[in-house]
């Protein structure tokens, strides 16, 4: 598979199952019926009720915006910018409580077994894979330079990119404001 890019920018945005706000899908792969992994960005105005996602692990991250408390479960969790990516199951009660105005936040969805670590880097983050797996990178607010083995490929503001890499894969991502992901099918 070759490196895919997406750009937040040309991505329509459509509702969230509740109707409380929208979202602006930038892959659900392998495809949007069938899918077990997918990356969102989503704008949040209001305050209020998570939809439920039965069998589905979710990772959330605020891009932009004073950030929010979300209720899991009967936990609190205060999330900004700077925060750390939350991982949560995407079944139980969950509610968010804006800290301030409307806020931007990240989205990943597992499910089928797919498994997930998100982390944000803010200046740069290598790894070696040791399975095979997919590698995905969002650069918010500014471009990115991801490395995967010897290839090299930019990203810029607000774009998403992915691809599925071998073991033993040497990782760098250089970056000011970026989402690493590293997917487990």
């Amino acid at each position: 598979m070759t490196w895919q890019i997406v750009c937040l920018n040309d991505v329509l945005p459509t509702p969230w199952r509740n109707g409380s706000g929208v979202t602006r899908e930038l892959v659900a792969w392998p495809d949007s019926l069938a899918w077990q992994w997918r990356a969102s960005v989503a704008e949040v105005v209001q305050s209020g009720p998570f939809s439920s996602f039965a069998g589905i692990q979710r990772w959330f991250a605020v891009l932009q915006g004073d950030g929010v408390c979300l209720t899991v479960d009967g936990d609190l969790h205060r999330l900004v910018k700077s925060a750390a990516p939350l991982a949560f199951d995407g079944a139980v009660l969950t509610s968010c409580e804006l800290l301030g105005g409307a806020t931007q936040d990240f989205n990943l969805m597992l499910q089928n077994g797919a498994s997930a670590h998100v982390l944000r880097v803010n200046g740069g983050f290598e790894m070696t894979t040791n399975t095979p797996k997919t590698i995905a990178v969002y650069a918010h607010s500014v471009g990115a330079i991801v490395q995967i083995g010897s290839e090299v490929y930019g990203l810029s503001q607000h774009e998403f990119g992915w691809i599925c890499a071998d073991a033993n894969m040497a990782i760098q991502v250089l970056g000011s404001d970026a989402l690493f992901m590293e997917i487990d099918i």
